[in-house]
């Protein structure tokens, strides 16, 4: 698991983050919320995908386990975050 956060509500979400989205990243993730859960402290824990791309069957295996299944665009991040001004200039 890539990233332990708690959503508005105060639950506790897992989130795997992959450059691809595969059937083998919805099983781990699967498998760190079923131990994530057996903490009374974090359950019931959700589950996010994170991914630049996710495969068709990897979106039907999240979904049926209540997972949620997002693309994101790296590249478009990196050029958001280059956009942004720094302390220190590179130049």
């Amino acid at each position: 698991m890539d990233l332990l956060c708690a959503d508005g509500d105060g639950r506790s979400v897992a989130v795997e983050v992959k450059r691809r989205g595969e059937i083998s990243g919805v099983e781990q993730l699967t498998r760190y919320m079923e131990r994530l859960d057996n903490d009374s402290r974090l359950a019931p824990v959700r589950g996010i995908l994170v991914a630049q791309t996710i495969s068709p069957q990897a979106r039907v295996l999240a979904e049926s386990r209540a997972i949620d299944a997002i693309e994101v665009d790296y590249d478009g991040l990196r050029e958001v975050e280059d956009a942004e001004l720094r302390l220190f200039d590179p130049r």
